[in-house]
């Protein structure tokens, strides 16, 4: 199985940005504990702060991923084109969030993304990523 992740803006900051919210490990790091703990899964990992390289990569694997796991960050709340490129692929795609956006500030509780995604995991910090795979691999 193929699993492709995708990560939005600021999340190359995990680990310093807010600890509070996000923990104090770094994705890079989290990211080496996925790939022991689910050895029969092909991993791909993309991480931008910019919209448009995002749509970018959701086109470059949307055609050959078995899921996306896909944190657009705060893109999850203004951006229409990333929902569109979601729908134009054949790949299912999780949203994935590692706070309870629902939680936190009133312009966080609305998702473009949500309406076109396969499913939503929300607020179990960095575990988000880990119930994703797991989703897809019962699938």
């Amino acid at each position: 199985m193929k699993i492709s992740i995708i990560n939005g803006p600021n999340l190359n900051l995990l680990g310093t940005r807010e600890p509070s919210v996000y923990g104090n490990q770094t994705f890079e790091d989290y990211y080496a504990k996925l790939q022991k703990l689910f050895p029969q899964v092909i991993f791909d990992y993309f991480q931008s702060n910019i919209e448009g390289e995002l749509i970018n990569r959701l086109h470059k694997v949307g055609f050959n991923s078995d899921m996306i796991l896909l944190n657009a960050g705060a893109y999850t709340h203004t951006s229409v084109a990333i929902g569109d490129a979601i729908k134009s692929i054949d790949s299912d795609v999780i949203e994935i969030h590692i706070s309870n956006t629902f939680a936190r500030e009133d312009f966080r509780h609305t998702s473009y993304l949500t309406p076109v995604v396969k499913g939503l995991i929300i607020g179990f910090g960095l575990d988000s990523y880990r119930l994703g795979i797991e989703s897809a691999l019962n699938k």
